[in-house]
Formats: C-alpha cells, structure tokens, sequence
C-alpha cells in the first residue's frame, strides 16, 4: 500500500522500518540495563532509580509502538496514564507503610 498513513478502514500502518527501530533500541537499553547491574556498586543510591528509567523507557516504546497507542486516540492515552498514575500511587503508599513501620523486638 503506498499510503502509510491510513488503510480503508482508518488504521495506522506502521512501516516495518519503524518497528526494527524501535526494536533495536530497546536492545540497547537492555544492554544499557546490564552495564548499569555491572556497575551496581558504583551507582550506590543511584542504581535503583537508573533501573527504573530504562525500565520506564523501555515501557513506553513498547506502549507507543507495540500497542500502536501513538497513533491511537487521546481517550486511550488518557486511561493508560491514569492506570499508571494509580499504579504509582499504590507503590507509593506501600512503600510509606513499609519505611514509617517501627522495629519491634520479640518478647519470645
């Protein structure tokens, strides 16, 4: 089909290039991944929050490109970032339960 942008019936083609991209760079961010692991020591408190900026890349390319949601209504953008949203929240709440608990020792 010449025309890469709509078919017939109003869907996004997605040029096969574009997939090898994408696939290409979330080979390198996972290569990133393990060279920041090697590192581990190195980054100290930076390690778990570098993980989770390449995890969070890597994420969005697949969300973007995978799960077409780039060419997809601003309504189905919307859900996936309040999804999100809330999913971060819950994290969040759990892990201010987790670091505000007081140590108790065992009377046993």
């Amino acid at each position: 089909m010449a025309n890469h942008e709509h078919d017939s019936q109003g869907h996004h083609i997605t040029p096969f290039n574009d997939y090898l991209k994408v696939a290409g760079a979330l080979f390198a961010l996972t290569f990133l991944t393990i060279i920041a692991h090697h590192f581990n020591k190195q980054l100290g408190v930076l390690a778990a929050p570098v993980a989770f900026l390449i995890a969070t890349v890597k994420a969005v390319l697949v969300m973007l490109w995978f799960m077409h949601l780039k060419y997809d209504t601003v309504t189905n953008r919307v859900i996936f970032g309040a999804a999100f949203f809330f999913l971060a929240l819950l994290l969040g709440f759990c892990g201010l339960d987790i670091w505000s608990r007081v140590t108790q020792i065992s009377t046993l």
